[in-house]
């Protein structure tokens, strides 16, 4: 805020400010703090951005954000002995680092693949989830894999500015894009799109919905991506390290399994991420 303060009130705002500054121990604005060594934008909250709805990983659901991702932040909160609280975001300001940078957000989640041009750009907590692509489509459609898309000059469907779209892209496809995954679903169900590109895991919740029996994983896109959760380039090497702790308690203590099946279904066997 901008302007002057009135002679009067001058004694009392900086006494104010101190007590503030010693109550939370931020050396900022009014509203950070700093817990623990971890910078926080927010007091008593880790603030985490996303881009909505993007299930099983994170979705509203009676007024509540919730899902995987939700869940494992929380641990991270919980740590810090604060609470999350989620912000929704377009997913560009997400991958580019922006988000962070505005500081919108502490935190970057939302099944976000592991990559060299975002690492250049911000701090990444350790793998946290492995994950394929999946090509859905209604059942019997006789699609097996990206040849047949395009071989039988089906219209492909993608989701924005997503690993699966840069996928089906290098491999000479020009898919319809929709905004977010929810879009991209609906595109499918209404005959815009004949098959989509998307996150195994995610497809795999969709096909839970009885609203979608009558689609298939037609193939599966085996692309090596891992998922990170994301932070401030050089920033908050703290909330890095305290991330990779709790992810790390999470898979000792049967905690991340319990998520995993509670989001997803049945671990794999090699604890779903490096």
């Amino acid at each position: 805020m901008s302007g002057r303060t009135p002679r009067r009130w001058a004694l009392a705002a900086a006494t104010a400010a101190l007590t503030l500054t010693a109550a939370t121990g931020c050396g900022g604005g009014n509203e950070g703090a700093t817990v623990q060594g971890v910078k926080l934008i927010k007091e008593g909250a880790l603030t985490s951005c996303t881009h909505l709805p993007y299930p099983p990983f994170q979705v509203e659901k009676d007024g509540k954000v919730v899902g995987f991702d939700v869940d494992l932040v929380d641990l991270v909160a919980k740590k810090l002995g604060v609470t999350q609280k989620v912000v929704d975001t377009p997913f560009e300001t997400m991958k580019t680092g922006s988000a962070l940078n505005a500081g919108k957000c502490d935190i970057v989640m939302g099944g976000m693949t592991i990559k060299p041009d975002r690492v250049a750009t911000m701090d990444v907590s350790k793998p946290y989830f492995d994950a394929t692509q999946a090509l859905m489509a209604k059942k019997g459609s006789g699609i097996t894999s990206l040849d047949d898309v395009k071989n039988k000059k089906l219209k492909l469907g993608s989701q924005a500015s997503t690993t699966g779209e840069d996928h089906v892209k290098e491999k000479g496809h020009n898919p319809r894009s929709f905004d977010n995954s929810l879009a991209e679903l609906d595109g499918l169900r209404t005959g815009q799109v004949d098959v989509i590109v998307q996150d195994y895991p995610v497809v795999q919740g969709w096909l839970k919905d009885p609203a979608n029996a009558k689609y298939e994983i037609v193939a599966n896109l085996d692309t090596g991506e891992q998922y990170g959760l994301w932070f401030r380039k050089g920033h908050n090497p703290k909330l890095v390290e305290m991330t990779d702790q709790a992810i790390a308690e999470a898979r000792g203590n049967g905690t991340y399994k319990t998520i995993y099946e509670k989001w997803i279904g049945p671990m794999p066997k090699d604890g779903g991420a490096s």
